[in-house]
């Protein structure tokens, strides 16, 4: 009887001369790769399949629709990352705080499946908004997306970039990003409206401190125009009220986030009056007493941001290029 090669044995008829795993040749041939090795697809459990170019993937998967291949470079804690500025980005940059709608995207793909339902209780121009629906084109499926913001003008925008680039990629035959929905008020009185256990992912990028009213470096005139405002501008004087005004929100949001669903959370750490703010430890502490289990720090790292020459050549000042994701499960 002739032994049935292994998979590992039919992985050498596609090396190439030096003996490293030839892939585009095994791809050539039609055969399943995963990890550098051919797959037997007739190998495979009953609740695994495999999904041409993207690995095999888990039915008992519950956290995501990604395979086990993009579940692994999913769990990197650092995401290296210059993300295009597309979708309208000239519009969306008049909020200072405004996220990359493919960023958000990355981070909805790893925190919940197709058909899901995402909150982002301070959604600014919908980034949130925007991934949840490039999912249903770049990503695994759509997901229905609810953001409140009580700003009308950042509404407003987030319409116009869903008109224009809708219209952009009509033009390209593409079909339209969904139209999600974007709530006008504040999330405090807002999210009284939502549902027990209704959101499956929650990704919001929180307000705080003073960081968008702090001069620019080349016109001490000129600050961002944003929804961040003064402690004051939110009804906090301090840093101390404001970490209560976010754990109060935050213990409130728990009601309609199912339970093990996520939570992810966009927070800066900065430098000011001389000293370095660590935000994220501080606000993850909070949001662990208001009931979250801490999952995860993620960090954000963009190489496309500008380097200056802060504290030369008296003093050590770190060039801030980093954001910090807060991943908690709501346990």
């Amino acid at each position: 009887m002739t032994e049935e090669p292994s998979p590992h044995r039919q992985s050498r008829l596609f090396t190439t001369d030096e003996g490293e795993f030839d892939e585009r040749k095994a791809k050539a041939d039609a055969l399943p790769v995963e990890d550098g090795e051919l797959v037997n697809t007739d190998e495979l459990a009953d609740h695994q399949e495999y999904v041409e170019g993207r690995g095999v993937y888990d039915a008992r998967n519950r956290v995501n629709d990604l395979t086990g291949r993009e579940w692994k470079f999913a769990t990197k804690s650092v995401i290296p990352e210059q993300y295009p500025p597309d979708l309208q980005h000239d519009l969306r940059s008049r909020h200072g705080g405004q996220k990359p709608p493919r960023l958000c995207l990355d981070l909805v793909q790893r925190f919940s499946k197709a058909g899901e339902t995402v909150l982002d209780p301070f959604a600014g121009v919908g980034g949130t908004l925007l991934g949840a629906s490039l999912a249903e084109y770049e990503g695994t499926g759509l997901r229905d997306a609810v953001g409140f913001e009580r700003n009308p003008r950042w509404i407003d925008v987030y319409e116009e970039v869903l008109e224009r680039e809708n219209a952009d990629r009509d033009a390209r035959g593409e079909g339209p990003l969904a139209e999600q929905d974007l709530r006008c008020g504040d999330c405090a009185d807002l999210v009284a409206d939502v549902e027990t256990d209704a959101v499956d992912f929650l990704l919001t990028d929180v307000p705080y401190w003073n960081m968008d009213q702090v001069e620019q470096t080349r016109n001490e005139r000129e600050t961002r125009d944003s929804k961040l405002g003064e402690f004051g501008d939110d009804g906090y004087e301090s840093k101390a009220e404001w970490l209560d005004g976010m754990a109060e929100r935050f213990r409130a949001f728990r009601r309609v986030v199912r339970e093990g669903g996520y939570v992810a959370v966009f927070i800066g750490d900065m430098y000011r009056d001389e000293s370095y703010e660590m935000l994220s430890a501080e606000l993850a502490s909070r949001l662990t007493e208001a009931g979250y289990t801490m999952k995860a720090n993620l960090v954000w790292y963009d190489p496309s941001k500008d380097l200056h020459v802060y504290g030369y050549p008296f003093s050590f000042v770190p060039s801030m290029v980093h954001q910090n994701i807060l991943v908690f499960r709501n346990e």
